[in-house]
């Protein structure tokens, strides 16, 4: 399940989301309709403009001729028309041809727009004395070819700054989020800080004592105190720049799952396998890479039910060059890490990194998000769900620089 404040903000994305489609849609249509009002009034117009061809040409009163000419004819100075008698060209209006052409470049511009005149609209024909036609061909106005094509250059517009502004708000809404994470770590470890001291003094006293000389609860003590020591450093590290070492991968990940091996039920097998040399080097931050580890091994026992088996696989992985890296890209070592649990869904994959997101009744749904701050951000790595099957079990790999 998702907890409340990230199932609002899916909620609010979805609604940002109808809102942009809805602003689209209703910009779409209030321009096709525009688009067909103009459409039809040129095509009036055009019908108008052949009709006074036809009674300049076949009329023998001169009388309107110029009322004819300058208010129609003349008054037609957006779409573009060529008038031809079957064989020549007798007249073209509005083509916006480049002056001074070449008479052969000048028939080649006639002939292309000629023909896509054609294309676009049948020609109309004007009856002539002598059972001869000519023909008027025409095509839509720069008017309205550029509104035709205006809902895609706004939808593109629309797009580019909704897109802008969510990286905006997503560049910033990660930066706050990486001040509650760090803000939150140091808080812990410094909260850590009190009670560890008072029980490393305890166990300083338990070991002076002959009451409890020998006694293997006050090792058993110190091992917690030294983990928790572990988990402080860990904390303290968030937010810092973590340093990186080159560690042999085969020994800190056999360390990694050694405490929590002892401290799971024995009815959880953990098992490692490696297919590279048991040398092989990986450069990470030992205590921020054993939380990794230990927080996927944690949630595969709980999916288990505390009963299955746990194995990880180290392997040699291909590395991509990234295009906008200069720079040959570094090998790369995998871990594989497999359980016998539940599986996951399908549908819950892209969930299970989200903050907040959790299958536990008492979980906060922020071990695997900040598992993967961890090796994204800090080990410039990877991890991600390479394959999980309901009732089958679940595969995390986690890929490392070399």
């Amino acid at each position: 399940m998702l907890l409340p404040f990230s199932d609002q903000k899916s909620r609010i994305k979805l609604l940002v989301l109808l809102m942009a489609l809805l602003i689209a849609g209703a910009t779409v249509l209030y321009t096709n309709v525009l688009v067909q009002r103009l459409s039809e009034r040129e095509q009036r117009q055009i019908d108008l403009y052949a009709k006074t061809q036809r009674y300049i040409i076949n009329t023998e009163d001169t009388k309107n001729l110029p009322f004819l000419q300058e208010q129609i004819i003349e008054a037609n100075t957006t779409i573009p028309v060529i008038l031809t008698n079957g064989e020549y060209i007798v007249d073209t209006k509005n083509l916006g041809l480049p002056p001074h052409l070449e008479p052969a470049d000048s028939l080649r511009r006639l002939q292309a727009v000629l023909l896509e005149m054609q294309r676009r609209h049948p020609p109309i024909v004007i009856e002539l004395p002598g059972n001869t036609r000519n023909y008027l061909f025409y095509q839509d106005s720069q008017l309205l070819r550029q509104l035709r094509t205006y809902p895609l250059a706004a939808l593109a517009v629309i797009a580019s700054l909704a897109m802008m502004a969510y990286i905006a708000f997503s560049y910033s809404r990660r930066a706050e989020q990486n001040r509650v994470w760090v803000g939150l770590a140091k808080e812990t470890a410094h909260q850590l800080g009190t009670p560890l001291s008072s029980l490393v003094g305890w166990q300083e006293y338990l070991r002076q004592s002959e009451r409890f000389h020998d006694e293997p609860i006050v090792e058993e003590l110190g091992k917690d105190i030294k983990r928790l020591e572990i988990i402080t450093e860990r904390f303290s590290n968030i937010g810092s720049v973590p340093v990186l070492k080159a560690e042999n991968l085969y020994l800190t990940t056999r360390n990694a799952i050694a405490y929590l091996e002892s401290r799971v039920s024995r009815k959880v097998k953990f098992t490692i396998e490696t297919d590279l040399p048991l040398d092989t080097p990986a450069c990470i931050n030992v205590p921020l890479f054993d939380w990794v580890v230990e927080n996927i091994c944690k949630n595969a026992v709980d999916a288990m039910d505390g009963r299955g088996s746990i194995t990880l696989r180290l392997r040699a992985v291909k590395t991509r060059r990234q295009w906008w890296r200069r720079r040959a890209p570094r090998p790369q070592v995998a871990i594989d890490i497999t359980d016998t649990g539940k599986g996951i869904p399908k549908n819950k994959l892209e969930n299970v990194f989200t903050p907040g997101y959790t299958t536990k009744k008492r979980g906060w749904g922020l071990g695997l998000a900040l598992a993967r701050r961890i090796i994204d951000n800090y080990h410039e790595g990877r991890l991600f769900v390479k394959w999980s099957e309901v009732g089958k079990g679940t595969t995390f790999r986690l890929i490392l620089n070399q």
